[in-house]
């Protein structure tokens, strides 16, 4: 389940999710982040051995990393929501990328 949430949060950049499962996998994905601001093949193969998802590895080191290059830590925030889920009343959260991709459009229109 970590592995399958992190490649998503990595790839998305952003998911909702459970306040539990987003507190699990918030570290993990701190870690790999950390690991991606040096770009090296053995980092490279470090981080997919811990995701095992060759575009969400090729997306962290290409984009993530350089971006958070001079940022010490921190790199994702929760967000708890207001709205339970339906079924069970679990407490939902969004896990998110504390800076965010600019979009394409916006640049080209300006």
């Amino acid at each position: 389940m970590t592995r399958n949430m992190a490649a998503s949060v990595i790839e998305h950049e952003r998911i909702i999710t459970t306040l539990p499962k987003a507190k699990a996998v918030k570290p993990f994905i701190e870690k790999l982040v950390t690991l991606s601001k040096e770009a090296n093949q053995h980092n490279r193969r470090r981080a997919f051995a811990k995701i095992r998802n060759k575009d969400a590895v090729e997306k962290l080191f290409d984009t993530l990393g350089p971006r958070f290059a001079d940022r010490p830590g921190g790199y994702l925030r929760i967000i708890k929501l207001a709205k339970r889920r339906l079924g069970d009343g679990g407490e939902r959260a969004i896990l998110e990328f504390v800076v965010k991709t600019p979009k394409d459009s916006e640049a080209s229109d300006e």
